[in-house]
């Protein structure tokens, strides 16, 4: 028996997931409907993450004058007093521009974008608490796309006041930059944080349960960004937990389990994410979320209801807006039908710390426990005149490549646009090139571009040793092998 159904495709948020579901949907000709709260069109990553806290670092390296201070030394400041007010009128435009971008897209595509709170009523059905007409009504789609985004995640033990124990979403809502701030976890949304409030001055104390930071990067990157923050005077505290947090109208005292006692204006806790999943009655449609409100998906995005999808920070790692664009794609493409196309192992990383990581690959030490034969070339921003243009003498690149095929294996990039020039990386190794490609290619001067040729260049230098080492032991005496 064939259903009529009010939506080909209901999708549940707007953010960068939820968007592009929709968008594809619409596209391939289907009736498609977006559900999402008024005051969160855009999600999660317009409204209180990605796209603010990239602004505020941009608002940041402007106003503190950092990017130019090799040149005109260490204390020049385009502003001495950065005040919240500097910051938040930038951020603000851009949020409301972004989400005038979105409203149109959807509305030139013909997506109905309703304001409300979703919930399941069966695996078809869902009930809106619809904010426009302050009633609540019912609809109907063939298939349904969740993309409700995360929440940061909130110990029980700690007493969130919202003015100097804040989470990661209430960080933005601060009235002065403060002078002193705790840092609670060293994940990615910490660690940029942590990067931006030290740049503006704040004496910033990190602190990581774990024994190490950003434990999924490059540890050379790692060891480089380190370096840099302690040079703006951030200290850390490996290996270390958070016994409690006690505030009051004078500052907060965080005791760790060693029994070390941190003064700091403010405490900013940073302890995961976790998946808006709460209101949706999973239940109702033959769901349910692990312990952190995330759905569990199959290759292509379906959850254990086969006509339900599921995308984005919901389903967890990587978390990224760029990766839950396309994911969201993708699994509107299968839901229809569509032939579509996934490149798991070229997803970039982008990392908005000061200065910014990213990368896409392999890393030496997941190559080295695989046993996989390679060689790496460095090049460094300082060697670069573009690097000496914009000041920047500690940014480098790293290419990670096979031995024995010369294919490119990883891109690891730290400095000024990284998160801009690992494409360049990610593209030749999608489309199969092999290292010698960007030896024997041209990359406009003076630009940071350049990188990619100087660390192609020393590979080609190692290589080329080797084989002539090793040439000379084959021609050699038998006894000299």
């Amino acid at each position: 028996m064939e259903h009529t159904y009010d939506f080909d495709l209901a999708v549940i948020g707007s953010g960068p997931g939820g968007q592009k579901a929709a968008v594809q949907a619409a596209k391939l000709g289907k009736r498609v409907c977006v559900i999402d709260s008024k005051q969160m069109v855009g999600g999660v990553c317009v409204n209180t993450g990605t796209i603010p806290s990239k602004t505020l670092r941009e608002a940041v390296l402007y106003l503190t004058g950092m990017q130019q201070r090799d040149m005109y030394g260490a204390s020049y400041r385009v502003k001495n007093e950065i005040t919240i007010s500097d910051l938040l009128s930038r951020l603000q435009h851009v949020i409301g521009r972004e989400i005038e971008v979105i409203r149109n897209q959807l509305l030139r595509n013909h997506i109905e974008l309703m304001a409300g709170t979703a919930s399941f009523l069966d695996p078809h059905t869902l009930s809106i608490d619809d904010e426009s007409h302050g009633m609540m009504r019912t609809l109907t789609a063939d298939k349904i796309v969740v993309a409700t985004g995360t929440t940061p995640a909130r110990p029980p033990s700690i007493e969130f006041d919202g003015v100097r124990v804040l989470d990661s979403d209430q960080i933005l809502t601060l009235e002065k930059v403060p002078d002193s701030l705790v840092v609670v976890g060293a994940g990615v949304i910490g660690v940029e944080y942590a990067s931006i409030f030290a740049a503006l001055g704040t004496r910033v104390t990190l602190v990581e349960k774990r024994a190490q930071m950003l434990d999924f990067c490059d540890p050379e990157i790692v060891e480089s960004l380190k370096f840099h923050l302690r040079d703006l005077s951030m200290s850390f505290r490996f290996g270390e937990e958070v016994q409690s947090v006690e505030s009051s109208g004078h500052g907060t005292i965080t005791t760790l389990a060693s029994g070390k006692r941190i003064a700091a204006e403010v405490v900013m806790y940073s302890a995961g994410r976790q998946g808006n999943t709460g209101q949706l009655n999973l239940d109702l449609a033959g769901l349910e979320a692990d312990k952190r409100g995330r759905l569990v998906v199959d290759e292509f995005y379906t959850t254990a209801v086969p006509n339900i999808y599921a995308v984005g920070d919901v389903i967890g790692f990587p978390a990224l807006a760029a990766t839950s664009m396309d994911q969201g794609r993708l699994a509107a493409a299968y839901a229809f039908g569509e032939t579509a196309n996934e490149l798991h192992h070229l997803q970039p990383i982008g990392i908005y710390t000061i200065p910014e990581i990213s990368y896409c690959g392999r890393s030496e030490v997941e190559l080295t426990k695989d046993a996989v034969p390679f060689e790496v070339g460095i090049s460094r921003y300082r060697e670069l005149a573009r690097g000496q243009i914009i000041g920047d003498s500690y940014g480098m690149l790293k290419l990670i490549v096979h031995s024995d095929t010369h294919e490119i294996l990883g891109v690891h990039v730290f400095g000024t646009n990284a998160t801009e020039l690992v494409h360049i990386g990610q593209a030749v190794m999608g489309c199969g090139g092999t290292v010698d490609y960007l030896v024997n290619t041209v990359f406009n001067y003076p630009t940071l571009s350049e990188a990619y040729k100087v660390a192609a260049l020393d590979v080609a230098n190692k290589l080329r040793a080797v084989a002539r080492i090793t040439n000379q032991m084959l021609t050699s005496e038998p006894s000299l092998l």
